[in-house]
């Protein structure tokens, strides 16, 4: 990214305005980046530990498994999933914060006696399948504002600070030379005067 710049003082003055602005701004930037990538993760080992818990549920619910052919689907549905908000290092991401089920009616005297179990072993695969894709979910937009945190990192670092810095060298080399000379300048016409008026 060229940074472009005149050759004066109020050219001079704005980037170092920039400069500084980006030298103070760096530190905050990268520890949203660390406490980012910190939260990723955490996601990760949390979707790991209910992918986990999951399939554990799934096995050990294998033996009844011919059960499930007399089971009404219909007799559960999920609800609503209601959500909240919580800001990790200035984003916003969504936490769960339940799972909401619909449950039919059935009869407790003429329905298989461990519909209610059923009902309640469907509940818990559902919340745990919920909350391990809700988790894979929270992973994507961390890793988004972590990568997306890391570019603004390495343009500062790469890019603006050190180009912001040439610049102002640039500058300050022009105003220095320009200085030289118009001093030169003035020692040649004072030079000159004073043989002129030595005459």
């Amino acid at each position: 990214m060229a940074i472009k710049f005149q050759f004066n003082k109020t050219s001079l003055n704005d980037l170092n305005k920039q400069l500084k602005m980006r030298v103070r701004a760096l530190p905050t930037i990268k520890s949203k980046e660390s406490a980012l990538r910190m939260e990723v993760q955490r996601a990760k080992e949390e979707a790991v530990k209910l992918s986990v818990e999951l399939e554990k549920l799934i096995s050990s619910y294998k033996h009844i498994s011919g059960l499930w052919n007399e089971f009404e689907p219909d007799l559960i549905a999920v609800k609503d999933i209601r959500l909240n908000s919580e800001k990790i290092a200035g984003v916003n991401i969504p936490s769960l914060d339940e799972v909401l089920f619909d449950t039919g009616q059935y009869s407790l005297f003429s329905s298989p006696f461990w519909y209610t179990d059923g009902i309640q072993i469907l509940k818990t695969l559902a919340t745990t399948g919920i909350r391990y894709e809700f988790y894979v979910h929270k992973i994507n937009l961390l890793d988004h504002a972590r990568k997306k945190t890391t570019q603004k990192v390495n343009l500062y670092e790469k890019v603006q600070i050190p180009g912001y810095t040439e610049a102002i060298r640039k500058i300050k080399r022009f105003l220095e030379d320009e200085d030289n000379l118009s001093k030169s300048a003035q020692k040649i016409v004072k030079k000159r005067q004073e043989e002129e008026d030595s005459q």
